[in-house]
Formats: C-alpha cells, sequence, structure tokens
C-alpha cells in the first residue's frame, strides 16, 4: 500500500473472513477426521450443547433436543455432551436444578454432563454441589472449541 492510500474495512474484514474460511477447512492436529457417511459406534455423529441458562423452560428444550438426536441417529450412533457455563451451572447442582431426574437419567443413557469450574469458583461452589456424575472442566469456552476442533459439533439451541 502506498502512503496516504485508505483501505476500507470492508476490504480488510473480507480478506480476514476469507482467510478464517479457508483455516477452518484444514483439521486441526490429532483432529479426528471427518465422517460424512452414515454414523456407525465406530463413527458416531458427536454433538456438544451449550447450556448457559438455568431456568426450567431452558433446560427442558435444551433436554429434549439431547432425546432428539438419540432417537435420531441411536443410542450407539450419537456421542452428546451438554457443556454448561455461567447461569447454565445451576441447572446442575442438586440443590437447584430444575429437573434433576431428567439430567440423572440421560446420565444413564451415556449423556456427558460438564461443568465449568471458572463458574464453580465464581459462585463459590464446589464440585460436590453438582449431581452424582457430572464431570468439572478448567473452563467450558476452551473445552467447547478443542472439542470444535476434535471434530464435535456444538451447538448452542
Amino acid at each position: 500500500m502506498m502512503a496516504g492510500q485508505r483501505v476500507s474495512r470492508r476490504r480488510v474484514l473480507g480478506g480476514a473472513v476469507c482467510g478464517a474460511a479457508v483455516a477452518g477447512g484444514v483439521p486441526a492436529a490429532g483432529a479426528a477426521p471427518p465422517h460424512s457417511g452414515a454414523p456407525t459406534p465406530e463413527f458416531p455423529r458427536r454433538v456438544a450443547l451449550q447450556l448457559s441458562a438455568a431456568d426450567a423452560t431452558t433446560v427442558n428444550n435444551l433436554l429434549f433436543n439431547v432425546v432428539n438426536v438419540q432417537k435420531r441417529y441411536g443410542l450407539d450412533n450419537v456421542k452428546v455432551a451438554v457443556v454448561a457455563y455461567a447461569e447454565g451451572v445451576r441447572a446442575l447442582y442438586r440443590d437447584s436444578a430444575p429437573v434433576p431426574e431428567r439430567i440423572e437419567s440421560l446420565l444413564q443413557y451415556g449423556v456427558e454432563f460438564i461443568a465449568c469450574g471458572s463458574t464453580l469458583e465464581a459462585q463459590k461452589r464446589v464440585p460436590g454441589d453438582l449431581i452424582a456424575g457430572i464431570t468439572v472442566v478448567p473452563s467450558a469456552i476452551p473445552e467447547l472449541i478443542e472439542r470444535q476442533l476434535d471434530g464435535w459439533v456444538v451447538l448452542h439451541p
């Protein structure tokens, strides 16, 4: 670029978006290769659902989505993880979960529930406050990033 020449914001952002799109098409080192065929136990669909609210309606809707995904693909052909952060972690506490029995049931059907450790700390809670069987990770957003890089579909229903 020559001195005094202006560069439009659209041109700069357009280049960044194009670069991101190209980079997005390259699998991360160690990531599972994409599998576009029918899901099987060896190559199941992998879906991570974000939970960032704790009201009963939101939690129930998300859990209905989990069940619908399992029905569509079959229990052996899909792995589902619910990753809770911010207010969503409150939906996983034994003393405040709006539907603890549904969470406990889905745990029995192989659904992975994950709570954000940073949120636990901010809410002055401990892992023992969670429904039994829930995993704690240091931070939910990096967990979602890493899962996406490993080929998981990440959704925020």
